[in-house]
């Protein structure tokens, strides 16, 4: 005998009722359009159940720093001494194509001085006075390249190998490969900047066509707005907790009993998505929650500073969540360009370096030291691999008559610390002024490859079927870059 049901509501509105604001919980992580997601036949019916590592691993987690915008490495990470030699030359076209806006103006010298630093004697301007006491524990790798010089492909290749959106990021590939280590918090988790999303928006950390629970899951971290969207009702619609519990149980039958006839990851991870929220109202508060950290440990985070405060809070939310088991934390310091302020909302410096770069230089400098201070105080940064990256460069010459500099796809830096990385070291180099990668270039696949590496993955065993073909985060190509590991 068959039964048919009919309901007066939406299944948005049943939802909501019968769970206490489940139904509408609006986590990027929980839906994802079917047509983007590949079904698979067989999986573990909790597909964030954590999974062995391929090898033995040297990091259990990762955290991101993502500087949109296109950070300038010649003003930042790397010395050009040839540069300083042609400051105030007009640029040698000679040299390769010029700019992407296309005009190109005198070489500039860095507009911060060079010194070394630490044990290693590793460069790094006065743009970082904080950060540059953790050179011993940094790798930076001199010689990126990107594929693009637009914001959004060279995004989307930084975070997914790819420079086309529908791709899945590497947050989602890690914990596709490794699962969760947190049965309260989700796997991986993206801390986006106050000021609004990144360039290219929330494809950076889209599942592409693995598993819809392997997408990111937004955190807020503004304190006048609620870290996650929707995970509690509103007051006026409050359920007294018997009738909660009972409903989310109800829930959970109708949702067996939808499954057991179905073999569908996408079924089987809002499923877990759904059970994951309902956790949520109880871990997410206190994970977001800072009352309980020493005045000493908040403090190098500057909190109080309404410029430096809120990366701060990021970098403090993202120690605590590594803490507690999350896989992956990204965490943007940028945001597009969105603002009608006169500083850049991100690190895109074209009409005055000076300003935009002196601005978020600061709130760099400030926020990550702190973090890496931080765990490595609390032993995390042994097992936590943090990584600071932009998606390309800025040129070594000035964008014609104004005081900024042009994108840079052909050099840019990025650097690692943490998690298996053997600090001190550096990998690669650009050419004498800055302009184009010169020794060993690398791509986004070898970071990538580094990255899986340390944690304990191939990076061409990790791979999921779809459209006829194995796909993998680095695609057909990528290295590990040994001499940093």
């Amino acid at each position: 005998m068959s039964h048919s049901f009919s309901f007066p509501q939406s299944r948005r509105e049943f939802l909501w009722t019968a769970g206490g604001g489940l139904g509408g919980l609006a986590l990027s992580s929980l839906l994802s359009d079917d047509g983007l997601v590949a079904a698979e036949t067989s999986g573990p019916k909790n597909p964030l159940a954590g999974r062995p590592a391929q090898f033995p691993a040297r990091a259990t987690s990762v955290i991101q720093i993502f500087c949109p915008g296109g950070l300038s490495h010649v003003d930042t990470w790397d010395y050009k001494p040839g540069l300083e030699r042609r400051h105030g030359q007009p640029f040698d076209p000679e040299l390769g194509k010029q700019t992407f806006a296309g005009i190109a103006g005198n070489f500039s010298k860095s507009f911060w001085p060079f010194r070394q630093h630490g044990e290693c004697g590793r460069w790094m301007s006065d743009l970082f006075p904080r950060l540059s006491g953790h050179v011993d524990d940094m790798a930076f790798i001199y010689s990126m390249q990107s594929k693009s010089a637009l914001h959004g492909p060279a995004m989307f290749m930084a975070n997914s190998g790819f420079i086309r959106p529908g791709f899945p990021s590497m947050g989602a590939w890690v914990t596709y490969g490794l699962g969760s280590e947190s049965e309260n918090l989700p796997a991986f988790v993206v801390l986006p900047d106050p000021r609004g999303l990144p360039p290219g928006g929330v494809a950076n950390w889209a599942a592409g066509f693995l598993p819809a629970v392997h997408q990111g899951t937004v955190i807020e971290t503004a304190t006048q707005r609620p870290p996650i969207a929707d995970l509690f009702p509103p007051a006026s619609e409050s359920i007294p907790p018997m009738a909660e519990k009972e409903g989310r149980e109800f829930l959970r039958l109708l949702n067996v009993t939808h499954a057991e006839t179905r073999a569908d990851s996408l079924l089987e991870a809002r499923i877990a998505a759904y059970e994951l929220a309902a956790r949520l109202q109880m871990s997410a508060p206190e994970a977001v929650g800072i009352e309980g950290e020493s005045a000493a440990t908040l403090k190098p985070y500057v909190l109080e500073d309404p410029d430096v405060g809120p990366f701060g809070r990021q970098c403090l939310l993202a120690r605590r969540f590594v803490e507690r088991g999350v896989r992956f934390v990204q965490i943007f310091c940028g945001a597009e360009n969105t603002s009608s302020k006169k500083i850049r909302p991100n690190w895109d410096s074209h009409e005055d370096i000076v300003r935009d770069h002196g601005y978020w230089g600061r709130i760099l400098d400030t926020g990550a030291s702190a973090l890496l201070a931080d765990l490595k105080q609390r032993g995390l940064l042994d097992s936590t691999l943090v990584i600071c990256t932009s998606e390309f460069g800025r040129q070594p010459f000035m964008q014609g008559a104004q005081k900024g500099r042009d994108h840079n796809p052909g050099v840019f830096t990025a650097w690692m610390a943490g998690g298996g990385i053997r600090g001190g070291t550096s990998h690669g180099t650009s050419d004498e002024v800055g302009f184009k990668a010169e020794e060993d270039p690398s791509y986004c696949y070898d970071l990538h490859a580094t990255a899986l590496h340390l944690l304990g993955l191939n990076h061409e065993k990790l791979s999921f079927y779809h459209n006829g073909i194995q796909r993998r985060l680095t695609d057909v190509h990528g290295h590990v870059i040994q001499g940093v590991v």
